[in-house]
């Protein structure tokens, strides 16, 4: 059995206070502690080529996560994509799965893009193609750990909020959760590429514009999973 860790006790700890007053954002927070969990364990059974930086990833990304958190307890200027999140978590009549998917949609579709830029940059220049594929590959099996994850939160988070789900689970099989993992693993690699475009930037400028241009793609996502109409579809989004 894994002990826990630091990363996982905060989660773990805030869940709890949330789930005790009824606060919607434990709905992506408990998904992100199953998720971190799986992660954990697939670093310990030695699935990731270089198991620390992948660690250092798990933990920096999760970083980000409670530096919006906090901002947004505060009332400092917390990530527009977070602000969006954490005020949709107060709307009573919003499902489960839009809670859910833009708490998701900022973390990976915003959050992750920095992060790895942030990891990738003291080594990018000076590594060699095959390094660069390493981490790369590494960054891509995740996908599989998120495959593993979706069929449990969907059961045990989703669908008790939403039972008509489950006749769509039934009927579909695992075809549902198959697309699921299709679109985060694009979004993924969306990901990979813009953190890639962002070291390629010579000026703190530049990168400023980029990082400006994903926060405005991302928000478009989470208009569409509010259902405000005249927004484009996020599949669309680049």
């Amino acid at each position: 059995m894994l002990l826990p860790t630091p990363t996982v006790e905060r989660m773990a700890a805030q869940l709890a206070r949330w789930r005790a007053c009824d606060d919607r954002r434990a709905i992506f927070l408990d998904c992100y502690l199953r998720m971190t969990r799986n992660m954990l364990t697939a670093l310990a059974t030695g699935e990731f080529a270089d198991a620390v930086w992948v660690t250092h990833l798990l933990h920096r990304f999760a970083d980000y996560y409670f530096d919006a958190l906090t901002s947004y307890k505060q009332g400092d200027a917390a990530p527009a994509v977070w602000q969006v999140a954490h005020d949709a978590a107060r709307q009573p009549k919003l499902l489960t799965l839009q809670n859910l998917l833009l708490g998701v949609n900022a973390h990976i579709n915003y959050d992750l893009v920095l992060v790895v830029a942030e990891l990738l940059q003291p080594e990018w220049q000076q590594s060699s193609e095959g390094q660069r594929r390493q981490r790369h590959a590494d960054y891509t099996r995740v996908n599989a750990i998120i495959a593993r994850t979706i069929d449990a939160v969907q059961d045990e988070i989703v669908e008790p909020d939403a039972p008509a789900l489950r006749i769509v689970d039934l009927l579909l099989g695992r075809l549902d959760e198959w697309a699921t993992v299709q679109v985060i693993g694009g979004w993924r690699e969306e990901v990979w590429r813009q953190a890639l475009d962002m070291l390629a930037a010579p000026t703190a400028d530049q990168r400023e514009a980029l990082r400006s241009r994903v926060e405005a793609a991302t928000l478009r996502k989470a208009a569409w999973m509010l259902g405000h109409p005249r927004t484009p579809a996020w599949p669309q989004e680049s």
